[in-house]
């Protein structure tokens, strides 16, 4: 049978705030290798000696283009890019590339379930549990990746195999249940045991056996995913549901959905155990076990100076970190914040996450270098009355035509070569020229060259809200929408 690997891309990764945001989530940024933990998800695919369909990606409305360009970026084809009209967890995100797979085939399809923010060293290892689990999954079993302990684990939730998966010959068993989060007793005994596997929520089953359990254990939520994909709509790269028919689907995970509840209703539930250097990458602690560390067992990232500092995690995406003396600390330097804390402590970063949402701050949902689906802008400095942006422009895109009723915007060209409309005219401007862009009027920016365009704007007026602005054109669609997205 055929496998399209399914990647799974809507979480918002607030523990490892303030690198994550909800708009620009963990699964986008280059935490352990020189690509992000996205692409490397969909680079391990690649080597699978088996037939594999390019991968169906499911992600959010605010994701789209992110996931369009990381995967342009890298040269990966998609078999398409599923966009949730909300978030109802990964029951029904599964059901929905099930339904989208069925839709398209004719043949049942494998379905290789794979969230987009793990880390897995071992490439070879995890495709030597892909083919051992091959012939489970196409005869009809749910399949699971089982992972190997590497220590007693309270925050993962854990599978209890029926006998030790690690000794049987062909490394794949049948589930007896799943178990929640233990204490550190409880994960102790579980490792000694031998027969208990953290849970990685990562699967392998077919369309066709994923609808039936559904539809088993979760009607209405089977039923709403269906009718959603019935009406979906092609929009260029993107796969919409119809909004209100999934709105009334029901929430709830895979494992809570179906895995736990098909155990002991005629569907089988196997694994195979994956020693992989797997990590999901939850949390600062969880990070700074999988990057390379120093001497004194320090994780460094970017520009930091450890001066009689051990087993801390410093991170720098902006300016120089310097410490003296620290230990068992997080420190993380970013262009608009600065996190500090014990590692002990780091899980509490969703805290400040939760107050910076009740305070109406952006910082809990997007970096100062904002991502659109253009290019970037970098909001320099502002006051009340003016703003001043560094805007980068893709060759090949070009800006929404657009209004302000309340501000003016004056544009010089730092980089590259700027094609401006600007009411009825339409001409260039070069590096070192400037254009003004008159409240009130129709403007446009785009980059017809190869290169880079750069420009410093300068807003100036009495509202500099992104609020303000009335497009008539937009090659990305959002010409209804209320903010730029």
């Amino acid at each position: 049978m055929k496998i399209c690997p399914i990647i799974l891309s809507g979480g918002a990764g607030t523990r490892l705030w303030p690198l994550s945001r909800t708009l620009f989530p963990k699964q986008f940024l280059n935490l352990v290798s020189g690509q992000s933990l996205f692409v490397e998800t969909v680079s391990r695919i690649s080597g699978l000696a088996l037939e594999t369909l390019p991968p169906l990606v499911v992600c959010n409305e605010a994701h789209r283009f992110l996931v369009a360009q990381q995967l342009q970026d890298a040269g990966f084809d998609h078999s398409g890019i599923l966009l949730e009209p909300c978030g109802k967890n990964t029951a029904p995100a599964i059901m929905l590339a099930a339904a989208h797979l069925k839709k398209h085939h004719a043949e049942d399809i494998l379905m290789l379930v794979l969230p987009a923010d793990h880390v897995i060293k071992s490439v070879e290892a995890f495709h030597s549990a892909v083919a051992k689990l091959m012939s489970s999954a196409s005869t009809g079993s749910l399949c699971i990746f089982g992972i190997v302990p590497t220590h007693p684990a309270t925050g993962f939730g854990y599978i209890r195999s029926s006998e030790v998966a690690t000794t049987n010959p062909s490394g794949v068993v049948s589930v007896d249940s799943f178990v929640e989060k233990p204490d550190q007793k409880t994960a102790e005994g579980y490792v000694a045991e031998g027969r208990y596997l953290w849970n990685s929520g990562m699967f392998l089953f077919s369309a066709e056996s994923y609808s039936k359990a559904l539809q088993l254990t979760a009607s209405s939520m089977y039923q709403g995913c269906v009718a959603a994909m019935e009406k979906s709509e092609q929009d260029r790269d993107f796969v919409r549901p119809d909004r209100q028919l999934f709105e009334q689907c029901p929430a709830d995970s895979i494992d809570y959905a179906v895995m736990e509840k098909v155990i002991g209703l005629g569907i089988p539930v196997q694994l195979v155990p994956m020693a992989a250097g797997w990590s999901d990458v939850g949390s600062w602690n969880s990070l700074l076990e999988v990057i390379p560390k120093d001497r004194q067992g320090n994780g460094t990232q970017g520009d930091v100076m450890a001066i009689d500092s051990q087993d801390c995690l410093l991170h720098s995406s902006q300016g120089l970190i310097a410490t003296v003396g620290l230990n068992d600390m997080l420190v993380v330097n970013t262009a608009d914040a600065v996190l500090v804390a014990p590692l002990s402590e780091s899980e509490r970063v969703k805290e400040v996450v939760e107050q910076l949402k009740l305070q109406g701050r952006e910082e809990s949902s997007l970096h100062r270098e904002v991502h659109r689906p253009w290019g970037t802008y970098d909001s320099i400095d502002e006051t009340a009355t003016f703003k001043v942006k560094h805007i980068k422009v893709l060759p090949g895109a070009k800006l929404s035509l657009q209004l302000h009723h309340q501000r003016a915007e004056h544009w010089v060209v730092v980089a590259g070569v700027a094609t401006v409309t600007c009411g009825d005219e339409i001409f260039n401007v070069n590096v070192n020229e400037s254009t003004y862009i008159p409240l009130g009027i129709k403007h446009s920016l785009a980059n017809t060259g190869r290169e880079l365009l750069e420009i410093i704007e300068v807003q100036s007026g009495s509202y500099l809200g992104d609020d303000d602005i009335v497009r008539f054109e937009d090659q990305y669609g959002r010409v209804n929408a209320t903010v730029e997205t």
